[in-house]
């Protein structure tokens, strides 16, 4: 399925029903930094989020440090930010909420 990039106005209209995440300063990514209590509470949320991304076919490129998660979503394909970064942004959220 072919994904279309969004105009820089969907994105700061999409992102403003999202707590924490920015557009990247390249336009091309939306990123977020989540913290959680401990390790095993971060690994926990990349666990849920692996099988949400799973799902989607959409993979975030992220990075984790101890209770941090560094997360960055683009597709790649389409050259920018889609509604499928959204879909796997709010996926993320919901992880969160439960870890």
């Amino acid at each position: 399925m072919k994904h279309e990039k969004l105009s820089t106005e969907a994105v700061t209209s999409s992102l403003a029903v999202l707590d924490g995440w920015k557009l990247e300063d390249d336009g091309l990514a939306i990123a977020k930094s989540f913290k959680f209590k401990n390790f095993g509470a971060a690994f926990a949320f990349m666990t849920e989020v692996a099988k949400a991304a799973e799902r989607l076919d959409h993979h975030p490129e992220w990075f984790n440090v101890y209770n941090r998660v560094d997360v960055r979503l683009t597709t790649h394909s389409a050259g920018g930010v889609t509604a499928l970064d959204f879909r796997l942004a709010e996926a993320m959220e919901k992880a969160a909420r439960i870890h």
